[in-house]
């Protein structure tokens, strides 16, 4: 898997999207503290943070007997930009199916 795979795979599930939303507005957050917020088991968070750090999305560092995990704004840029990128590419394509649908002669019965 390429490192884009890893991110569009990381931002694809809906509950990853939820974490790095609530990590965001918290500045940083436990699996545990994530799992009450999210009503997901610890491990179920774990699991999902570990998809995340492999994207690079979030960073994880040991705090005493804790993980604490932030989202790397750098790594979080970069995929709003690639997601910008992908809909301004679909927003192309439709336009130039919408001209071509337009510009056929109109079905007889």
């Amino acid at each position: 898997m390429t490192v884009d795979d890893d991110l569009w795979q990381a931002i694809g599930d809906p509950t990853r999207r939820r974490m790095l939303d609530l990590l965001l507005a918290d500045g940083d957050g436990t699996a545990t503290t994530l799992g009450h917020r999210l009503s997901v088991t610890r491990q179920g968070v774990a699991k999902h943070l570990v998809v995340l750090e492999r994207a690079g999305l979030v960073r994880g560092a040991t705090s005493g007997r804790e993980r604490r995990y932030r989202v790397d704004d750098a790594q979080l840029a970069r995929a709003v930009a690639q997601l910008s990128s992908v809909g301004a590419a679909w927003d192309a394509r439709l336009q130039r199916i919408k001209r071509i649908a337009e510009s056929l002669p109109p079905a007889t019965s």
